[in-house]
């Protein structure tokens, strides 16, 4: 399966030594090449992998386990939270603190069901997103974190956007639209309704 959000038009786009940083395949000199390296080590990560149960999956380690995991064939930092600063995502001083606290806040989420299942799992993936831990996948582990979250509750995959027939690029404009919306509005159903299509 491949990520709809996964931009396609900047394959050939050089990566400078910034992005360069960590990277272990030595051929590794376009984006394009990063993402296929990258998407190949999400496939072999994740078709080993059992499907978590929520107690499971709502583990800071886990989290961090499951990203070391996804990217550890691509960068020699996966699974590490971020320790720069960056124009987005928390300070990367309180990021262990952050995600310790989102999983005991999704903890208590389920135990007392305070929102419907795709919400629950769609505000979790939102503020993994916002804290945005690692210095790069973020938002292809967050997603699956909210795809596992979601069945681990009895519900079915999310599609984020792969069936509702628009091009990549609109994909990730609506995306990061309902991302927004719910920043500024602390609305979700925008952003339920695009994980939906």
């Amino acid at each position: 399966m491949t990520d709809p959000l996964v931009p396609l038009g900047d394959g050939h786009t050089p990566l400078d030594d910034d992005d360069r940083q960590g990277l272990r395949p030595t051929y590794i000199t376009t984006r394009g090449e990063l993402y296929d390296a990258e998407q190949a080590n999400i496939l072999r990560a994740l078709a080993g992998r059992r499907r978590p149960t929520v107690e499971r999956l709502l583990d800071d380690k886990y989290l961090r386990r499951l990203h070391k995991s996804m990217f550890e064939e691509v960068w020699t930092w996966a699974g590490q939270y971020r320790q720069r600063e960056i124009t987005f995502g928390y300070d990367p001083a309180i990021i262990s603190a952050s995600v310790r606290d989102l999983v005991a806040d999704a903890q208590t989420w389920v135990e007392h069901n305070t929102y419907e299942r795709d919400e629950l799992a769609v505000r979790f993936h939102h503020r993994l997103v916002v804290i945005h831990p690692f210095r790069n996948g973020n938002g292809r582990h967050t997603r699956i974190c909210a795809d596992y979250l979601v069945r681990a509750l009895g519900g079915r995959r999310f599609t984020w956007g792969a069936h509702s027939g628009a091009s990549t690029e609109q994909i990730r404009d609506n995306y990061f639209a309902a991302l927004r919306h719910a920043d500024r509005e602390n609305d979700f159903a925008q952003l339920v309704a695009f994980a939906r299509s």
